[in-house]
């Protein structure tokens, strides 16, 4: 990794992280899904409460809610299931459920974010939902990689 990105903006250093990551799973992710993750990654870098967060209880919330509030809170819920399953897979042995538990309700929730809106970003949520286990999986190998800095709630990775 060249110095310049050790110390880029963080859209970069998340940017190059994944990248690497998808080489390393040999199943790199499309130039939609990898931005969509770098996305994803800086929107929660700063988040404090990711990991004290009920998905199960945020999903029912959001499906109580209408129209574009609905659709951002179910996002939301997919965003955080993913980070967990794939930066933090401990947490649901602590909680005392499998991993799939988070990938199961974050696929269904970006399958009702796509359900729920219209055109290109249905069919995001639609491509991210089919490939949510891709993207799980990138988020794995991203945790191998310890010579990045990385956000404050990233020590929590091992």
């Amino acid at each position: 990794m060249s110095l310049s990105i050790a110390h880029g903006a963080p859209a970069e250093l998340w940017q190059a992280l994944v990248h690497e990551a998808g080489e390393r799973t040999h199943t790199p992710l499309d130039e939609t899904r990898e931005s969509y993750l770098v996305f994803v990654l800086l929107r929660y870098q700063c988040d404090n409460t990711l990991l004290a967060r009920t998905q199960a209880t945020e999903f029912l919330n959001a499906q109580s809610q209408a129209g574009t509030v609905r659709a951002d809170a179910l996002r939301d819920v997919g965003d955080r299931c993913l980070l967990i399953a794939g930066l933090y897979p401990g947490l649901a042995a602590r909680r005392r459920v499998e991993v799939d538990y988070f990938i199961d309700l974050g696929r269904g929730a970006y399958f009702e974010v796509a359900d729920a809106s219209r055109n290109a970003y249905a069919s995001l949520f639609e491509q991210l939902a089919r490939s949510y286990r891709d993207l799980v999986r990138t988020l794995r190998a991203l945790r191998g990689v310890a010579y990045v800095p990385l956000p404050a709630w990233a020590g929590l990775l091992h």
